[in-house]
C-alpha cells in the first residue's frame, strides 16, 4: 500500500513536467531553467546546435513518452486506491525514499532529452512515425494485461460479492499467470520497453532505465516465485518466474 505514495508523487510531478513541455512546444513558454542546469551538469552545452535531436518526430517522441509515463502513473494510482487489496506489510525506509526519488527522476530523464530551446523559432508539427504507433499499441496491450493481472490478484482476497474476506496469499490462475508467477512484473517491463520503442529505439538513456526496470522486476519476481514454491506444495511446476518459457 505504500506504493500509493509513489504514484501520487509521480502523477503530480510528471503532470507538472508534461504541462511544462506542452507549453514549451505549443505555446510561448520555455522549459524550467533547472533543465539547462542539468544539461550543463551532464557536460552538455545546450547552445551547441544539432547536439540534441531536433526533428519533429523526435520531439513528438519525448512528448508522447512523458504522456505515457503520466498515464501509467494515473492508472497505477487508481488501481492502488480502488482495485488492489493490500496486506499489512511494511516497506523499508531506504526502499521508500529510493522509490520516491525514482519516480521524480524518471520523468525528469525524459524532459532532459529535450533541448531547453525546444521551439527555436519553429512551430512543432505533429508528425507521427511508425515507431510511435508500434510503441503506443504495445503500451496499451501491456497495460491492459497488467491491469487484468492485478484484478486476478485482488479477487483472490474477495468474495464473489466483492467484499474483502482475506489478506492471506493464494495461488493465482488464469491469463498470463498460467505461464509465469509474476506476469504483472513482466507487463511492467513491457510498458517501459514500449516507451523505448516510442522514442525510436535509439535513446540510450531510456534503455538504461529499461535495464534498471528489468533487474528490479526480475529480482522481485524471483523472490515471489520462491515464496509460492515454498508455501504451496502443489504450485504448478511449469511456471517460470518472470518471462514466459524463458526465466
Amino acid at each position: 500500500r505504500w506504493f500509493t505514495h509513489f504514484y501520487v508523487v509521480s502523477v503530480l510531478w510528471n503532470g507538472f513536467l508534461l504541462i511544462c513541455l506542452l507549453r514549451a512546444e505549443f505555446l510561448s513558454g520555455s522549459l524550467p531553467s533547472w533543465v539547462e542546469h542539468v544539461h550543463r551538469a551532464l557536460g552538455r552545452d545546450p547552445q551547441i546546435a544539432g547536439f540534441y535531436p531536433q526533428t519533429d518526430c523526435e520531439r513528438i517522441s519525448a512528448l508522447l513518452v512523458l504522456l505515457l509515463l503520466w498515464l501509467h502513473s494515473c492508472r497505477r494510482l487508481a488501481e492502488c486506491l480502488w482495485t488492489s487489496v493490500f496486506s499489512d506489510s511494511v516497506i523499508h525506509i531506504v526502499q521508500y525514499c529510493f522509490g520516491l526519488a525514482y519516480y521524480i527522476a524518471v520523468g525528469s530523464t525524459v524532459l532532459c532529452q529535450v533541448p531547453t530551446n525546444v521551439r527555436n523559432g519553429k512551430r512543432l508539427s505533429v508528425q507521427i512515425c511508425w515507431y510511435h504507433v508500434v510503441g503506443v499499441l504495445m503500451y496499451i496491450w501491456a497495460s491492459l494485461h497488467q491491469h487484468r493481472c492485478l484484478v486476478v490478484l485482488a479477487n483472490l482476497r474477495k468474495s464473489k460479492s466483492g467484499k474483502v474476506v482475506s489478506l492471506s496469499h493464494s495461488v493465482p490462475f488464469g491469463g498470463w499467470f498460467e505461464r509465469v508467477s509474476c506476469p504483472h512484473y513482466f507487463a511492467e517491463l513491457l510498458i517501459y520497453v514500449s516507451m523505448a520503442v516510442t522514442l525510436g529505439f535509439h535513446n540510450v538513456t531510456w534503455w538504461c532505465v529499461v535495464i534498471y526496470v528489468l533487474s528490479n522486476q526480475a529480482l522481485a519476481a524471483v523472490l515471489c516465485h520462491e515464496f509460492y514454491q515454498k508455501n504451496f506444495s502443489s504450485y504448478p511446476k511449469h511456471r517460470k518466474a518472470f518471462i514466459p518459457f524463458v526465466f
